[in-house]
């Protein structure tokens, strides 16, 4: 990678339209760094060079006439499973996907909120696993140590962003896609409201529990992305109240009652804390404490919550399969889960979307108590490249829940959750964890990040240059 690294999407912004830089010179940069990193980190499946170039010098022009847009000239990426006009959605997947006519709702608002998209990040095959690997593409990398992935389903908008090859990227998050890789890369991950971020053109993603959410260095540049991109399509089933989301950074959250929840939900497969993630998220908890908030160790009624998931998941796996150019080319894992979904698309579908509002009640009455949630967000530190992808379906299921078991509840929940990093194990490997809210919290969620970003200022710290095995990054201020 080049020494150089992005700077904010906040302080770009300002740089921009201060006239202290060009959007083609801003953009130029970012895709010299892609192209560095490409070989060695393999975040982005599509750049956009001279598609992105064209809209720099559109928004230069703009820039020079006087307009401003929340994001005017601004680089950003996108996952590649929204569609960008003109480029192939592929979501992983090999085959030969045609390009789409027209840009995703989020992508849509992104443009005119004046970004420019600089090419479709990296994710792992229909976004189902917590790493960024497969025959389509290859592996993706983590910046902070580049043995190990940097999680999934967004591991490519993660890592480049942790390495600072661009300042924020849009990722999705079906059961933690979102928070996984930014709790392993060191980032912030919001996962907002379902219907906060258009999903269109498919009203429901994955029958309601994939939402489009945000990764950046820091809570501005989060919620900065957020608001730009939020907003719906006219025939969006899912339409929460409006929310300008960035008035909440830097506002005082109050004394706010924090249940700690180390234990994860109810699956068939037993999932244990590693203890070194566990002493990070209590440390957090201890300066949440420290700066007068109310914590106390609480679970929420989760109850038998995965009945709810799985059939909503492999129902939507299902559907994505029967889309592809070429069936045959995907994983047999994938397969089976579609085998799985078309069993299950019937009266389990049914009761899994039924089962939702019995659950809103359950746990929402949980914030009658609590007005947020603390929790990690994995149980495990990011796995080395390779460990989870060559296994085979039931073994891939058992190692993600032991994995992954504490952020896909939202996912059914439909409610906001942010990753925060909570610093590192041992070797130098970040993880994090979750702000859980209940419906339309968000601005909450962001004024108590903010507020812990402003004590432990994560963002002063990237990850080491060239990160080989078992660098020993450091950890931040407790």
């Amino acid at each position: 990678m080049t020494p150089d690294r992005a700077a904010g999407l906040v302080e770009t912004r300002r740089a921009l339209a201060e006239g202290e830089v060009t959007s083609r010179e801003v953009v130029e940069r970012t895709l010299a760094r892609i192209e560095a990193a490409q070989a060695t980190l393999n975040c982005f499946r599509i750049v956009r060079a001279e598609a992105a170039l064209a809209e720099a010098d559109a928004a230069d022009r703009e820039l020079a006439a006087g307009v401003r847009r929340p994001l005017l000239g601004v680089p950003v990426a996108v996952k590649d499973d929204m569609d960008v006009a003109g480029e192939p959605t592929a979501f992983g997947c090999r085959g030969e996907f045609p390009p789409v006519a027209a840009d995703g709702e989020a992508v849509r608002r992104l443009r005119a909120a004046g970004a420019v998209i600089v090419g479709k990040t990296n994710t792992c095959e229909l976004g189902q696993w917590p790493f960024t690997e497969g025959p389509a593409f290859g592996e993706t990398r983590n910046p902070w140590n580049t043995d190990h992935t940097p999680g999934g389903s967004s591991g490519g908008s993660a890592a480049a962003v942790a390495a600072g090859l661009l300042p924020a990227a849009l990722g999705s998050d079906g059961a933690g896609s979102v928070r996984i890789p930014a709790s392993w890369t060191h980032l912030i991950g919001i996962k907002p409201q379902r219907g906060r971020i258009s999903t269109w053109p498919r009203g429901e993603s994955f029958h309601g529990i994939t939402v489009n959410g945000t990764l950046a260095r820091t809570v501005a540049d989060a919620v900065a992305l957020l608001d730009a991109a939020s907003g719906n399509h006219d025939r969006d089933p899912h339409r929460p109240p409006a929310l300008t989301v960035a008035d909440a950074v830097g506002r005082d959250p109050g004394r706010l009652r924090v249940a700690l929840s180390l234990k994860p939900p109810f699956t068939a497969v037993r999932a244990r804390l590693d203890p070194v993630i566990r002493s990070r998220v209590v440390e957090l908890a201890e300066r949440l404490a420290r700066l007068g908030h109310v914590v106390e160790q609480a679970d929420p009624p989760y109850g038998q919550i995965g009945l709810a998931f799985v059939p909503r998941a492999t129902a939507g796996i299902a559907e994505r399969v029967r889309e592809a150019p070429d069936p045959a080319l995907l994983d047999p894992r994938t397969r089976g889960a579609a085998r799985l979904g078309r069993l299950l698309a019937g009266t389990p579908l049914r009761a899994a979307r039924r089962a939702e509002a019995v659950l809103h009640r359950r746990i929402g009455a949980f914030f009658e108590s609590y007005d947020v949630i603390l929790a990690p967000t994995t149980a495990m530190p990011p796995p080395r490249i390779g460990a989870l992808s060559r296994l085979g379906g039931l073994a891939t299921d058992r190692a993600i829940i032991a994995a992954c078991p504490y952020a896909w509840p939202w996912n059914v929940l439909g409610w906001p959750g942010v990753n925060v990093p909570a610093g590192f194990t041992g070797p130098g490997l970040p993880v994090g964890a979750q702000l859980l809210g209940p419906a339309d919290s968000e601005p909450l969620l962001v004024s108590l990040a903010a507020q812990l970003e402003a004590e432990l200022r994560w963002h002063e710290l990237w990850p080491p240059e060239g990160a080989d095995a078992d660098a020993d990054a450091g950890t931040p201020a407790a």
